[in-house]
C-alpha cells in the first residue's frame, strides 16, 4: 500500500508540472498569435498541427529536460544520502527524463515535416526520409542525439541513485542540452560564437532553475529547521540561475536585435515579455531570501502561503519558457541576421574578416567569449568573498596569493575575450600566443593562488551528510581519477604529449570547425597546465610531491618536449589546416605558411619564459624548504641542550684519537 508521503510527493509532482504546462502553453500560443510563429509559409507548408504542434512540444520538452536535469544538481547539493526526499527527487528526475525522450522524439518528426514542409505519413519512404534527417542532416542529428540522451538518462537515474551519481548525471544532463544551442537562431546568427554561448548559458540556468524548484516543491519537510535549510540551499542555485540567466539573456536579445528601435516588433515585445517574467522571478527570489526563510526557520510560514508563491512562480516560469519557444519560432526583425555576398572567413567562422591586424590590436580589439568572462569574475568574486571570511573570523590570508590569483582570472579574460581571441581564428601564430599563455602562463599565475585550501579554510563544513562547494570539492580531488592525473609523473606525460596528440590530429580541426571543439581546448589546455604546475609549485595537497632536483628534472625534460614541438612547426612544409588558415581570403599578414613557421618559433620562445619562472619559483621554495629544515634543526638542537653537536664533537675526538693511535703505531713499525 501506498504511503501517504509517497502520495503527497506525487500529488505535489502533478500540481508543479500541472502549473509549469499551464504557464508555457498559454505563453506559447499567446507568443504564436503575436509574432506569427504559426502563420502558413507561402512556400511548402507542413500544416497547421506542425506550425502548432512544434513550438507546443518544445515547451514540454525544456519543462522535461528541466526537471530531469535540475531536479538532480538540487540533490546533489542540497539533499542528503538515503533519505526520502533524495528518493523522491530521483524518481521524479527519471520521470523527466521520460517526458524528455517522448517530447524530444515530437520534437524531431515535426521539425523534419516542417523543414521539409511536408505532412506526416505512414509509408516506407518516409522511415527512410526520417533516418536520413537523423543521421545525415546536422539538425536531424542534434535532435536525435537529443532525444537518445534522455532515453540514457531515465534508465541511468533508475539503475543508480546515490548523491554521486545525482552529481554525474546532472552534469550528463546538462552536457545533452548543450548542443541544442546549436541549433536554432543562433546558429546562423551573426556573432556566432556569442550567441551559441549565451543560449547554451541560459538553457543551462533555466534547467537549473526550474527543476530545482520542482525538486524543492516535493522535498519539503514538516521539520521547520529543515524546510529553511533546504529552501536556503535552493535559493543560492536560484541566484546564481537568476544572474546567467539575466546576463545570457540580455545578450542574446542584443545580437538579434537593435534594442533601440527594434523593441516595438513582433519579436522585440515578446523578448520583453520574457524579461517582465524573468524580473517578476527575480521577485520571487528576493522574497525567499529576505522573508520566506527567516519565516520557515521560526515556524511562522503557514503551509498554504508557501503552496501559493510557489504555484504562482511556477506559473510564470512556464510562461517565460513559453516565451522562448515561441521567440525561437518568430523571425527576428528583416535584416538583423542578413548577410549579403559572403567572404570566406564568413562562411567558414560565420563573421566578417576583422580589420588588419597590428601589434596595436592585441589591446584594441575585443571578441568577448561570454561564458569565460563569468567564469572568471565568479571565480574572481568567490575568491575575494572567500578572503573576506577569513578575514572576518580573524584568520589571515596572504596577500600574494590573493593577487596571483586574480592576476591569473584577469589575463584568462583577455586571452579569451581580448585581441588573441579576436585574431586567433585568422592567424596561427596568434593562436599559439593563446594556446602557450592557456597552458603555460596562466595555470603560473593560479596555482600559487592555492584556491583548495582557500575553500577548505572558508567553506563551511556540513554535518547532515549532504555535500555542498566544499564537500564535492574534497570529493574531486580525492577521486581515484584525479589522483592518477594529479600524479607529478602523469601530468608532465599529459602536459608535453598534448601538443602532439591536439595538433597532429583530428582534433586541431575539430577545434578549429566547432565551437565546442574550441572551448574544449580552452579547457583541456587550462587543466594540463594547471595539473604540470600544481605537481611543481603547488601549494595545495597533491597525491605525491616530488622532491625538488626531480621537480626540475621532470620541467628540463618537459620543456625540451615543448622545443623539439616548435622546431617541428618552424621546419615544416605544409600547413596543419589548409582548408582553414589557407581558405580564410585574407588580404593582410604573412603568408599562411610562414604565419605557421612563426606559431612554432613562439611555441619555442614563448614558452621559455614561463618555464623560466617556473625555474625561478621552484628554486626559491627549495631554498625555502632548506631554510624551515636547519631552522627546525636549530630548534631541535636547542631544545637539547645543544646534545647532537656534543655528541657531533665527541665523536670527531674520537676519530682523531683512533687516527693518532694507528699513526704512533705505524711509527713504532
Amino acid at each position: 500500500m501506498p504511503s501517504p508521503l509517497k502520495n503527497l510527493s506525487v500529488q505535489r509532482a502533478s500540481w508543479a508540472i500541472a502549473a509549469l504546462l499551464f504557464g508555457g502553453v498559454v505563453a506559447t500560443v499567446f507568443g504564436l498569435v503575436l509574432g506569427g510563429g504559426a502563420t502558413a509559409t507561402s512556400l511548402a507548408d507542413a500544416g497547421e498541427l506542425v506550425r502548432w504542434g512544434l513550438p507546443i512540444a518544445k515547451t514540454v520538452m525544456n519543462f522535461s529536460m528541466a526537471i530531469a536535469g535540475g531536479s538532480l544538481a538540487f540533490a546533489a547539493f542540497a539533499l542528503t544520502p538515503g533519505s526520502k526526499a533524495l528518493e523522491r527527487v530521483q524518481n521524479l528526475s527519471a520521470f523527466g527524463a521520460g517526458l524528455w525522450a517522448a517530447s524530444a522524439a515530437v520534437v524531431f518528426v515535426f521539425t523534419y515535416l516542417s523543414v521539409a514542409g511536408t505532412s506526416i505519413r505512414f509509408d516506407e519512404t518516409f522511415g527512410q526520409s526520417l533516418f536520413m534527417f537523423a543521421t545525415q542532416i546536422e539538425l536531424g542529428r542534434a535532435l536525435a542525439l537529443n532525444a537518445l540522451s534522455a532515453v540514457v538518462l531515465s534508465t541511468l537515474v533508475l539503475a543508480f541513485r546515490s548523491l554521486t551519481s545525482s552529481l554525474l548525471l546532472a552534469a550528463l544532463s546538462l552536457a545533452a542540452i548543450v548542443p541544442q544551442a546549436l541549433i536554432g537562431h543562433a546558429a546562423g546568427t551573426a556573432g556566432h560564437a556569442m550567441a551559441v554561448n549565451a543560449i547554451g548559458m541560459h538553457l543551462v540556468a533555466v534547467v537549473i532553475w526550474v527543476g530545482g524548484l520542482v525538486a524543492l516543491f516535493i522535498s519539503r519537510s514538516t521539520d521547520a529547521g529543515e524546510s529553511a535549510t533546504l529552501i536556503r540551499r535552493y535559493s543560492t542555485l536560484a541566484l546564481a540561475a537568476f544572474g546567467l540567466v539575466a546576463i545570457s539573456g540580455v545578450a542574446s536579445a542584443m545580437l538579434r536585435i537593435d534594442l533601440r528601435t527594434e523593441l516595438t516588433s513582433s519579436y522585440g515585445l515578446l523578448v520583453l515579455l520574457k524579461i517582465a517574467a524573468l524580473v517578476l522571478l527575480g521577485v520571487f527570489g528576493a522574497l525567499y531570501r529576505l522573508r520566506l526563510i527567516a519565516q520557515v526557520a521560526e515556524g511562522k510560514s503557514q503551509k498554504s502561503a508557501f503552496f501559493r508563491l510557489v504555484a504562482a512562480e511556477f506559473v510564470i516560469m512556464g510562461a517565460a519558457i513559453g516565451f522562448a519557444s515561441a521567440l525561437s519560432r518568430t523571425a527576428p526583425p528583416a535584416g538583423s541576421d542578413a548577410i549579403v555576398t559572403p567572404t570566406p572567413a564568413q562562411i567558414l567562422t560565420g563573421e566578417p574578416l576583422p580589420p588588419e591586424f597590428t601589434t596595436a590590436s592585441l589591446l584594441t580589439a575585443w571578441k568577448i567569449d561570454l561564458v569565460w568572462l563569468v567564469i572568471c569574475l565568479a571565480a574572481i568574486g568567490l575568491y575575494l568573498f572567500g578572503v573576506y571570511r577569513l578575514h572576518k573570523r580573524g584568520d589571515k590570508w596572504p596577500l600574494a596569493r590573493t593577487l596571483s590569483w586574480v592576476t591569473g582570472m584577469l589575463v584568462l579574460i583577455y586571452t579569451t575575450s581580448g585581441g588573441l581571441n579576436a585574431y586567433q581564428e585568422y592567424l596561427f601564430s596568434i593562436h599559439m600566443i593563446g594556446h602557450m599563455i592557456l597552458a603555460m602562463g596562466i595555470p603560473v599565475l593560479l596555482v600559487p593562488g592555492a584556491p583548495v585550501t582557500l575553500i577548505m579554510r572558508a567553506t563551511e563544513k556540513r554535518h547532515d551528510d549532504s555535500r555542498g562547494l566544499r564537500e564535492w570539492v574534497l570529493w574531486a580531488v580525492h577521486t581515484k581519477y584525479a589522483q592518477f592525473v594529479a600524479h607529478p609523473i602523469i601530468a608532465a606525460i599529459l602536459f608535453a604529449s598534448s601538443l602532439v596528440t591536439f595538433y597532429y590530429t583530428p582534433l586541431f580541426s575539430w577545434a578549429t570547425h566547432e565551437h565546442i571543439g574550441h572551448e574544449w581546448m580552452v579547457v583541456h589546455f587550462l587543466i594540463t597546465g594547471y595539473l604540470f604546475a600544481q605537481a611543481l609549485i603547488g601549494i595545495d595537497p597533491g597525491p605525491v610531491r616530488l622532491g625538488f632536483p626531480l621537480r626540475l628534472l621532470m620541467l628540463i625534460a618537459t620543456m625540451a618536449f615543448h622545443a623539439f614541438f616548435g622546431l617541428s612547426l618552424m621546419d615544416g612544409s605544409g600547413l596543419l589546416l589548409p582548408d582553414w588558415y589557407g581558405a580564410m581570403g585574407r588580404t593582410w599578414g604573412e603568408a599562411p605558411i610562414d604565419d605557421q613557421h612563426t606559431g612554432g618559433a613562439i611555441a619555442w620562445g614563448i614558452g621559455e619564459m614561463p618555464t623560466a619562472a617556473l625555474t625561478i619559483i621552484v628554486c626559491v621554495q627549495w631554498f625555502k624548504s632548506d631554510s624551515r629544515e636547519a631552522r627546525r634543526l636549530d630548534r631541535a638542537s636547542d631544545r637539547s641542550g645543544n646534545r647532537d653537536v656534543a655528541d657531533y664533537n665527541q665523536m670527531l675526538a674520537r676519530l682523531a684519537e683512533r687516527d693518532e693511535r694507528n699513526n704512533r703505531k705505524d711509527e713504532g713499525n
